[in-house]
């Protein structure tokens, strides 16, 4: 008779808050929160709408945005694990912006209290969420600027640069994989607008494409 194999155990499953992208303190927090997970696309804060609680991004990517009266969005940011958002609406005030899942995401939600009594425990994460909201707030001022002073050729530049990483042969890659659609509304412009600009990039061999993800082939002009 041989002798009965025991099973394989299968490997436990990875902690997404055991990563670099978690300071103590906000790993802390997350711990205390309830861990919900949600199907691309979905919407998880409206504009407008009142709420008291914080995401906490544990995998996937959100996008924060807003919608105008013609329908159309702008993008202000879109974020990944170690980030979290929602802390503008804990004043109490209505949401400021509208947040949506780009991909399946989990995501620990804390409520207002819990916050609290965490900030009551580490002192030092107030600092954090006032960095947080200081940075959030430089960003959107940023946005407004743009918007104001550069024509979309300009915007579309500066976002390009701002995403673009640097690669070993000099190429620089834009990590997400952007529709034009997606650039549009963080552009505050139309798909059409972005598709044309992008086309005159890619045949002046300054831009290209490989499997949705652009390439910045060699530095962009300042003017078109």
């Amino acid at each position: 008779m041989s002798a009965s194999k025991t099973p394989a155990r299968k490997p436990a499953a990875k902690d997404p808050l055991d990563t670099a992208a978690f300071s103590e303190a906000l790993r802390a927090l997350a711990r205390r929160g309830v861990v919900r997970s949600y199907r691309k696309g979905t919407l998880l804060v409206q504009e407008g709408d009142q709420g008291d609680t914080l995401y906490i991004i544990l995998e996937g990517r959100l996008r924060v945005y807003s919608t105008g009266a013609n329908g159309r969005e702008l993008t202000f940011g879109i974020y990944g694990p170690g980030e979290y958002l929602g802390e503008m609406s804990l004043d109490g005030g209505p949401r400021s912006a509208s947040i949506e899942t780009m991909q399946a995401s989990s995501c620990a939600v804390v409520t207002r209290q819990t916050l609290l009594n965490h900030i009551a425990e580490h002192p030092e994460f107030a600092l954090d969420l006032l960095s947080k909201v200081i940075r959030r707030v430089r960003a959107t001022t940023l946005t407004a600027k743009q918007m104001a002073l550069n024509d979309v050729y300009g915007r579309l530049v500066s976002l390009l640069n701002q995403l673009g990483i640097d690669q070993d042969d000099g190429v620089r890659i834009v990590p997400d994989r952007l529709t034009h659609r997606e650039i549009a509304s963080r552009l505050g412009c139309s798909r059409e607008m972005v598709s044309r600009l992008a086309k005159d990039l890619e045949v002046g061999g300054y831009i290209d494409s490989v499997h949705g993800q652009i390439r910045l082939l060699r530095p962009l002009p300042a003017r078109w």
